[in-house]
C-alpha cells in the first residue's frame, strides 16, 4: 500500500505562508520556457495548483500523483481539461521515446527508489527530452527533512544520479537566504536546535503555528498558480560537483544527450 501523502502537500484552500505560494509559483514560471509546445509529464503533481499554467505551455500536458486522494482533488477542480491519473514514479504508464519533459516537483525525496524514476525517464523521453526537478536544499546547515522522505539530493548527489543514466546537468539556485527577512535570520539558529532535537512538527496542520512565529499572518493557498505576482527572478546558476549553501530551494534541468 503507498503512503498517504495529503498531510505534507500543500493543498488549495489551506493556510500557508505567502512565500510558499511565491515558491510555488516561481518554479513553475522556471519550467515554462522548457514546456513550450511540447508533450510534457507532471509526476507527484500532488493537488495540481501548476497544471492550468502549464497546459497553457505544452503541446499536451498529462499530470498524476501516487495518492488517490489528491489525484481526486485536482479532478475535482480541472474536470476534463487535464488529464490526471495515479501512477507511480517508478512505473510510468506511458511507452517509450513518447515525451519531451518530465517534472517533478518537491518529490524526489519521497521517492523510494530514484534510479528507477530516472531509468523511467530515459525511457520514455525523446532524443533532446528534458526532466526538471526542484528539490528543498539538504545542505543548508538549518534544514529540515519532511516526514516519510527517503533521501534527499543536493547538487552533488543529482549530479551523480542523473549522470549516471547519460544526462547532461544543469543547476540552479531559488530563494536565496540572503533576502529573507530579519526575523527568519535571527530564527535560523532556533530552527536548527528544533531538527537536531526533533521538535520540528511534522504535518502541514502542525506547522501552522510555527509558521505565524515566523512569517507573520498566513494566506490561502489558491487553486490554480498563475502569472499573477511578484516579478519573476531566474534562478541562479550553480557549478555543478559543488554543495550550495546559500538557496533554500535547487532546481536541476537534466538533458538527455
Amino acid at each position: 500500500m503507498s503512503t498517504d501523502f495529503t498531510t505534507v502537500t500543500e493543498l488549495s484552500g489551506d493556510e500557508v505562508t505567502a512565500e510558499q505560494v511565491e515558491r510555488l509559483r516561481h518554479r513553475y514560471l522556471w519550467a515554462g520556457p522548457f514546456c513550450q509546445g511540447r508533450a510534457v509529464l507532471e509526476v507527484a503533481c500532488g493537488a495540481g495548483q501548476g497544471l492550468a499554467y502549464l497546459s497553457r505551455q505544452a503541446g499536451s500536458l498529462m499530470a498524476g500523483d501516487i495518492t488517490p486522494a489528491l489525484v481526486e482533488r485536482a479532478r475535482r477542480h480541472y474536470g476534463d481539461r487535464i488529464d490526471i491519473r495515479v501512477l507511480d514514479a517508478a512505473n510510468l504508464p506511458l511507452p517509450d521515446r513518447s515525451l519531451d519533459v518530465v517534472i517533478l516537483f518537491e518529490a524526489i525525496y519521497y521517492l523510494p527508489d530514484a534510479h528507477r524514476f530516472v531509468a523511467e525517464c530515459r525511457r520514455v523521453l525523446r532524443s533532446g527530452g528534458q526532466v526538471l526537478v526542484a528539490t528543498a536544499n539538504k545542505d543548508l546547515y538549518d534544514f529540515n527533512p519532511s516526514p516519510f522522505s527517503h533521501r534527499y539530493y543536493g547538487v552533488v548527489e543529482l549530479g551523480q544520479l542523473f549522470g549516471k543514466q547519460g544526462f547532461r546537468c544543469e543547476f540552479f539556485g531559488a530563494h536565496p537566504y540572503g533576502q529573507v527577512t530579519l526575523r527568519q535570520r535571527l530564527l535560523r539558529p532556533i530552527k536548527r536546535l528544533a531538527v537536531a532535537l526533533h521538535l520540528m512538527p511534522k504535518t502541514m496542520a502542525g506547522k501552522k503555528l510555527l509558521k505565524r512565529l515566523v512569517f507573520g499572518g498566513l494566506v490561502i493557498m489558491p487553486d490554480e498558480i498563475g502569472e499573477a505576482g511578484s516579478p519573476y527572478v531566474p534562478p541562479v546558476e550553480l557549478p555543478a560537483g559543488r554543495p550550495d549553501r546559500e538557496h533554500k530551494v535547487l532546481y536541476l534541468a537534466a538533458s538527455l544527450v
